[in-house]
């Protein structure tokens, strides 16, 4: 589906430029039509083939987890799949001396060893060593062994790549575990580079992806507002406006379809649910399809928001989210978007362990945000937009 997608959607805006640009140039009317054909059997041969070696495990990096306490648990139990690993080949969790065992519980596989941690990777042929170690520092009076810092400087002069298991979730979950955060991490750590040419050129994009996605949508959206409208014989409005938080915790208003009944909120504020009662028949479609969130191209033109960026919550549930959360409000330092990281990445939540789910990959977009991550979010909302997953 991704490849029959991607190559309609190329094909047909690059036989637009080319006609465009050169309007003398004849193409016989099957040339469309065999170049399509003969580059979906081409690409999908190439992805098979891509997707089987990628999977061989010769060709992944080879992981050894340094720790089995509390740390480790993250890579225990949140990496257990086959899918997790498509990077690389989990070892095992080589556990030290007098250190607690807490991985072993969920399936993971603990190692101990009298070799030293040099000799023990090269025999295991290790490429990678994630430090996952609970206490770094050397207590002489309790049984912690500490962090084994001449070992692990050997390995890393032998070649050998040393990632803490901070960093080690962020590259390979694309998220940033609270859990393990620390301030010092979000001083130290590259990223989260925000500069006025970068957010000039994200401007101007906004501004260029909203009007041209207005010059394509708006008779959708004509249908739309007059089916809302007829649903209620036009008594009820057809827009609905919300009050979220925007960039640096300003309040805005979100411009959006009805997609409930006008007595939604009666009773006040509650998150959405599967198979919401409150929803309309057209409000259910309109909320499938993504159809309702086109209004807030709006917002785009009148910078209240941006293309690509967390999702705008509403004030009421960010003062308590901000009380449970610890770094939530750190989500706002860029504009609020119509779609984002954590929509692709995570489904919408109704809880606050689904906010901080959904905070853990906001915080990794926020840290490594550019030009080519906005990119790959927005084809990948493409697809969720036509496969119709995600949407509540």
């Amino acid at each position: 589906l991704r490849t029959a997608v991607s190559i309609f959607l190329l094909g047909t805006m690059g036989t637009a430029v080319v006609s465009f640009l050169f309007p003398s140039l004849e193409m016989g009317r099957g040339v469309l039509l065999f170049s399509t054909v003969g580059a979906f059997v081409v690409v999908a041969i190439s992805r098979w083939l891509t997707s089987h070696l990628i999977d061989e495990d010769l060709l992944k990096k080879r992981v050894l987890v340094l720790g089995a306490g509390n740390r480790s648990l993250k890579i225990a139990t949140r990496m257990r799949r086959r899918s997790d690993r498509r990077a690389f080949v989990l070892v095992g969790f080589l556990q030290q001396e007098g250190s607690q065992d807490l991985v072993t519980a969920h399936g993971a596989k603990v190692i101990t060893t009298d070799d030293s941690l040099m000799e023990f990777c090269e025999k295991q042929r290790i490429d990678e060593i994630v430090v996952a170690v609970d206490e770094r520092r050397r207590n002489r009076e309790g049984p912690e062994p500490g962090l084994p810092v001449e070992e692990l400087v050997s390995c890393r002069l032998r070649g050998i790549e040393i990632c803490e298991v901070q960093a080690f979730i962020e590259r390979e979950a694309g998220k940033v575990d609270v859990d393990l955060l620390q301030p010092s991490w979000m001083v130290f750590s590259d990223g989260f580079n925000t500069n006025s040419a970068r957010g000039f050129n994200k401007r101007i994009f906004d501004i260029f992806a909203a009007l041209v996605l207005l010059l394509f949508t708006w008779p959708i959206m004509l249908i739309t507002a007059i089916l809302i409208g007829a649903g209620s014989f036009f008594r009820d409005p057809i827009f609905y406006k919300q009050e979220r938080v925007g960039l640096d915790g300003k309040p805005f208003d979100v411009i959006k379809f009805r997609s409930m009944r006008t007595d939604a909120e009666a009773a006040g504020a509650v998150w959405a649910t599967d198979n919401d009662p409150r929803i309309t028949r057209i409000g259910a479609f309109i909320r499938k399809t993504r159809i309702d969130e086109l209004p807030q191209l709006m917002n785009v033109l009148r910078g209240e928001m941006s293309f690509v960026g967390p999702r705008p919550e509403r004030p009421v549930f960010v003062g308590e989210l901000a009380e449970k959360l610890p770094y939530y409000n750190e989500r706002h330092k860029v504009k609020p978007g119509l779609t984002g990281w954590a929509q692709l990445c995570y489904p919408y939540g109704a809880s606050v362990e689904d906010s901080k789910q959904n905070l853990q990959y906001d915080l990794y977009y926020l840290k490594n945000h550019s030009f080519l991550l906005d990119l790959i979010i927005l084809l990948q909302t493409v697809e969720v937009v036509l496969v119709g997953e995600g949407a509540r």
